[in-house]
């Protein structure tokens, strides 16, 4: 798998704009949290002080986290992209062939990723998986849990 992370314009904003709020938002008063605590005395057995400094460690480890999706961040364009095979930002309705059901993914990219709306990451085993299937495909996706077996059905662009 490619270093890039493949995202949408929006994506990329979203991501952004979390970053933005973690840095000039919730860190400020983080800082602030561990500077009161600290002037409490002893910080051996300051509780506030030590929870403090822990929950600034998760928010900076974050941070660093949102920064390096962004610095690996590779804008797609999803109007380049050919309409009659799945590809970053399709739709797609697939038969699982094991359980006889119908399941809709949408393959999108970093900060975009909604599973409880069907909208998984196109580098997951699943996007993976059903990228450069055509329509009547019949694919087979090794996933942690074994291996499923999907028939492409329909592929649309909504947007």
């Amino acid at each position: 798998m490619s270093d890039r992370i493949p995202m949408t314009r929006d994506g990329y904003s979203k991501i952004k704009a979390e970053l933005e709020y973690l840095e000039q938002t919730e860190m400020p008063k983080v800082t602030a949290r561990v500077a009161a605590a600290r002037d409490e005395g002893d910080l051996s057995e300051n509780a506030e002080y030590h929870g403090a400094r822990e929950t600034q460690g998760m928010l900076q480890a974050k941070i660093n986290q949102l920064k390096d999706k962004l610095g690996r961040a590779s804008i797609i364009d999803t109007s380049k992209l050919p309409k009659d095979q799945v590809a970053f930002g399709a739709t797609v309705v697939v038969k699982d062939l094991d359980i006889d059901d119908e399941e809709t993914f949408t393959l999108v990219g970093a900060g975009e990723e909604d599973y409880d709306q069907g909208k998984i990451m196109v580098t997951s085993p699943i996007g993976q998986g059903l990228v450069g299937a055509k329509i009547g495909d019949k694919v087979k996706i090794s996933v942690p849990k074994g291996v499923i077996n999907f028939e492409i059905l329909e592929i649309r662009y909504d947007g």
